[in-house]
């Protein structure tokens, strides 16, 4: 799964958003490190839309305009705790492996 894809289903895992709402809790969660651009950020909830990971909540008019509330589906929810794991068992690895004495280097 790649990242943008991640942080929006993880922006949707708490509570329902906004795409707004969503775009400015990816900056949160990141500590800025991502910063999604509407048509990136609109294009990646219309395919999960499609891919039935998220759904509408519901729909809103504020100031004469729609605004559509995403939320995760039942399967946006597995998909989502699954590459959390995943990528918690990369980092557990990683750490490991970091943690190994490797002998120092040996001259040219």
């Amino acid at each position: 799964m790649q990242e943008p894809t991640v942080m929006v289903l993880t922006a949707l895992a708490d509570a329902p958003r906004h795409g707004y709402a969503i775009a400015q809790e990816i900056k949160a969660i990141t500590d800025g490190r991502v910063s999604l651009r509407t048509g990136a950020l609109y294009g990646a909830l219309d395919r999960l839309l499609a891919d039935g990971l998220i759904v509408v909540e519901r729909e809103e008019i504020v100031d004469g305009r729609a605004r559509r509330i995403f939320d995760l589906s039942p399967t946006g929810r597995e998909r989502l705790a699954a590459e959390a794991e995943r990528l918690a068992a990369t980092a557990r690895e990683a750490a490991r492996r970091l943690s190994v004495v490797r002998p120092a280097a040996t001259g040219p």
